[in-house]
């Protein structure tokens, strides 16, 4: 059997340290599968537990492009599929089967599982996945659920409804989204599960639905037609018409990291980052990203996150509401991550069609940038820290702490750290930033092949 990942979300519940440019699952907050102190993300700690499940190697990952950096930053995976746009998890789960058959040779009477990339769980959680495809076999189901046999009753999650149950599974009567407190109490005393997004499906029934929307099964031609398939989620296009679905049930740990309320509790510490808070404190998280202090006092029952982005400071009871008042703000975000660093944007400003970006730049030892030039801007560099070695049109050129270089526009340059490397970049023309960027190749034997040439 196969997997997918699906880490394409933004995770704005996680706001002001996930958004667009900095999703939650790669935040590394949560404390490893082997209970050691030292921080992961999400993907990691994910990925750790389906190596020792023995899972990782069939596993790919789906995922915006955007992200394509940073899952390799953080783990190196059997395949990435590469969303051209969101459009929600039914054309992913299309696009998804569609790379399993036309690059990696996947048959259309194989399963394949698509997980969530963010639960916070115990091994056996995976055990319970692995059984998905002997059941949905056997019992020749359109889909194959896992349902998480609920520990209280939970609000935020949606529910699995039971009809009969056999040996080894049970079956699916229908689904109830998240509710009021009172209606979780009386969906236990049913035997409803916790729906947990983990499902099981046919290859060959996926692609066969790509027959609708006149596309092949073929990765590149659903890649180039993605916006021919519609924006709605698997649950509500498959799952609400399906006439046979069956479900294992996992007994154990299980929590979704969606909110900062289930985050602080994830925490190995109650405080990251430049923090003072004193004895007057309970149950109360602080991360602050800032070079700044943040003091805290009195709190109770309180998460403060303090980031380039923005400071929360909220009830834990309230956190899950984030996500909704981030969409009262218009901000862009000055903080990203890649797989070769980190930037930090510190000022930006425009006059008569002249532009200026200010940014901090951090390259990590031994990584490099992509091969690239711009059109429409000039860069003044100043190094900061570090050692690294610049190629600037087929010129290597040493650079250290003190040194100050100009790159014009139409220039080829990639920049290469010996040790943990940064510097200021000044951006100065009609377009700055991301937008005015020509890439040639990321990989640093290609950048001096070019040259050669």
């Amino acid at each position: 059997m196969y997997y997918v990942l699906l880490s394409g979300g933004s995770g704005n519940r996680l706001w002001p340290l996930s958004g667009e440019t900095r999703p939650k699952q790669y935040l590394k907050l949560v404390n490893k599968e082997n209970n050691s102190r030292d921080a992961c993300s999400m993907l990691q700690r994910v990925w750790e537990q389906l190596e020792e499940a023995g899972m990782a190697k069939n596993t790919i990952i789906t995922a915006c492009r955007e992200q394509k950096e940073m899952i390799y930053s953080q783990i190196r995976p059997t395949g990435i599929v590469e969303e051209p746009e969101a459009r929600d998890t039914f054309p992913a789960v299309l696009l998804s089967c569609a790379f399993l058959y036309s690059e990696m040779d996947a048959g259309r009477e194989e399963y394949v599982a698509f997980l969530p990339v963010d639960p916070y769980t115990e091994q056996k959680y995976f055990k319970s996945i692995q059984r998905l495809e002997e059941v949905t076999k056997h019992t020749e189901a359109e889909v194959g659920l896992l349902g998480v046999v609920p520990k209280y009753p939970a609000s935020k999650y949606g529910y699995i409804l039971p009809g009969e149950e056999k040996e080894t599974y049970l079956e699916v009567k229908g689904f109830l989204e998240k509710n009021q407190e009172e209606a979780a109490e009386m969906l236990l005393n049913k035997r409803a599960l916790w729906n947990c997004g983990v499902f099981c499906v046919k290859i060959g029934d996926m692609l066969r639905k790509l027959k609708e929307y006149q596309l092949k099964p073929c990765y590149g031609d659903v890649y180039t037609h993605y916006h021919k398939l519609p924006k709605i989620s698997f649950d509500y296009e498959v799952l609400q018409k399906s006439n046979k679905l069956v479900a294992v049930k996992f007994d154990g740990f299980w929590k979704d990291l969606g909110t900062w309320d289930a985050m602080a509790e994830q925490m190995n510490t109650d405080t990251k980052g430049n923090v003072v808070m004193d004895h007057t404190c309970m149950d109360t998280q602080v991360v602050n990203e800032l070079e700044i202090p943040v003091t805290v006092m009195g709190a109770k029952n309180m998460v403060v996150v303090a980031s380039r982005d923005g400071i929360l400071v909220a009830d834990k009871n309230e956190a899950a509401k984030v996500k909704e008042i981030t969409k009262k703000i218009d901000y862009k975000s000055k903080y990203e991550e890649r797989r070769w660093g980190t930037l930090e944007t510190l000022h930006e400003s425009g006059n008569n069609g002249v532009f200026t970006l200010t940014r901090k730049i951090k390259i990590y030892e031994g990584m490099n940038s992509s091969y690239h030039y711009h059109t429409e801007r000039d860069e003044i560099w100043t190094i900061l820290s570090g050692k690294g070695e610049l190629i600037l049109e087929g010129n290597k050129i040493a650079l250290e702490a003190g040194k100050a270089i100009c790159i014009r526009k139409n220039q080829k340059h990639a920049i290469k750290a010996f040790s943990d490397f940064e510097y200021i970049e000044m951006h100065v023309g009609k377009s700055v930033g991301n937008d005015d960027i020509n890439r040639i190749t990321f990989r640093w034997d290609g950048v001096e092949l070019a040259n050669i040439l």
